[in-house]
């Protein structure tokens, strides 16, 4: 008896340490990718810093700099199906390491201030490093490594930590860049920190493909009945008839335009009956950054005790309700209560952002398309980085004043709370679903 006993918690004790290995191992892999994440994309968009420092270095004008991000943008949209293509065929670890070298690669050629038709063409490179072979790949592999019950706030801590990560690096590349202008110049500086964020992507991708995949201990809820490589055209058939993924792709179609309001809050709090200073502006909106960590996190950490689809609904209405808010204040409002507000709204943005892939995994997507199925979602959702630029420069030209970004933050509102109405009928889908199951 004490001898079976004795084996009895001999195997317990080993299958509780394989069980604490497997779950270490899934955030050692969730940890490379956030760096991963939070690396690769501050080098394209160093313009919410460097704005006049960046024309200057290249010799640009604001015509040709809107350029640049028309064809980052435009190449973004032309990926993402592509995208979730290439990340069912090829193990999202070497395409993650591909897209980190070559991006690093091509910042190495930026630093060297070339001319105009070689930015649009590092632009366009860009476009295909980070959305080509690096998006889809990137939400494939969190979702395969995070258990059922771990979803929420593995995509949670995606989000949230990559927003950490940038953080901190734009802390210590602004730190860099203050050192190098003041001992030597402003071009010299914005160059060291091209190069530092050039070799990032260099070291990081070389971790990455030398750190080789182990097993998750990610045990599939059922066994897949059908795991073959179907023709794109197959796939897409079959995706097309999955209702719960299209409204998945308008919900984020939603929630994003409430991430991209955010945007304009510096401008806003400048240009309308507020007039703050620049460098008060400033200080909002590098406060508004640190929000993202705690929004990403905390949101799906409460969504797994809760529900994905009540939390993200609860997120959006409260987020549409802090920007309308925001878009009523007078003039004369207390400086406290607009910074409140524009956390608060930045809260509830980041943590939408953080919530929405976690769905995923309930719209019953065969596990051959899972990619196709994030490029899909992703050409949808993110569409709104072509025609909100247009409707808020529209706008705000039309009715001057801060009137223009008021009715800009109205129209948010309003999908906002469309966004939080599809999360609530997935809610009670996937509940049915649940029932018959």
């Amino acid at each position: 008896m004490t001898t079976s006993t004795s084996a009895a918690q001999a195997a317990s004790r080993s299958a509780g340490d394989a069980q604490q290995s497997a779950r270490t191992q899934r955030y050692i892999q969730l940890a490379l990718v956030v760096l991963a994440a939070g690396t690769i994309y501050p080098m394209l968009y160093l313009r919410q810093y460097y704005g006049p420092t960046m024309q200057a270095f290249f010799g640009i004008n604001d015509i040709q700099l809107g350029q640049l991000y028309s064809t980052l943008g435009l190449v973004f949209v032309a990926c993402y199906i592509p995208s979730g293509w290439l990340a069912d065929r090829v193990a999202p670890r070497i395409l993650i390491s591909f897209s980190l070298y070559l991006t690093g690669a091509l910042g190495f050629l930026y630093s060297t201030a070339p001319a105009f038709p070689v930015l649009i063409v590092i632009f366009g490179c860009w476009g295909v490093s980070t959305g080509l072979t690096f998006w889809s790949a990137v939400i494939k592999r969190v979702n395969s490594i995070a258990t059922d019950s771990e979803r929420g706030r593995f995509f949670g801590m995606l989000d949230g930590g990559r927003g950490l990560v940038e953080a901190s690096l734009a802390f210590i590349a602004v730190s860099v860049f203050a050192y190098f202008t003041r001992n030597h110049s402003e071009f010299e500086g914005f160059r060291v920190v091209l190069l530092m964020y050039s070799t990032l992507c260099m070291v990081i991708a070389t971790v990455l493909a030398f750190i080789k995949d182990k097993r998750s201990g990610v045990v599939p809820a059922a066994p897949k009945a059908n795991t073959r490589q179907g023709s794109t055209l197959d796939d897409l058939k079959t995706l097309a008839k999955i209702p719960d993924l299209w409204i998945l792709a308008a919900v984020v179609f939603c929630g994003y335009q409430l991430f991209w309001s955010t945007y304009n809050f510096a401008a806003y709090l400048r240009v309308g009956d507020f007039g703050l200073a620049a460098t008060v502006t400033g200080f909002i909106t590098m406060a508004k950054m640190w929000t993202r960590p705690v929004a990403g996190i905390g949101g799906g950490y409460l969504a797994d005790k809760l529900s994905r689809e009540g939390v993200l609904a609860g997120v959006l209405v409260c987020g549409s309700a802090a920007l309308a808010t925001l878009a009523l204040m007078p003039a004369g409002a207390p400086l406290v209560a607009l910074v409140g507000l524009v956390l608060f709204v930045g809260l509830m943005a980041y943590g939408v952002r953080g919530l929405y892939w976690a769905l995923l995994d309930k719209c019953k997507v065969p596990e051959h398309c899972t990619g196709l199925a994030i490029g899909l979602v992703s050409m949808i959702g993110y569409s709104p980085d072509i025609f909100l630029p247009l409707l808020s420069g529209h706008l705000t030209t039309k009715y001057p004043h801060g009137l223009g970004y008021r009715y800009f933050f109205f129209y948010i509102v309003a999908v906002a709370l469309c966004g939080a109405f599809g999360a609530l009928v997935l809610k009670r889908r996937f509940g049915r679903q649940a029932k018959r199951a």
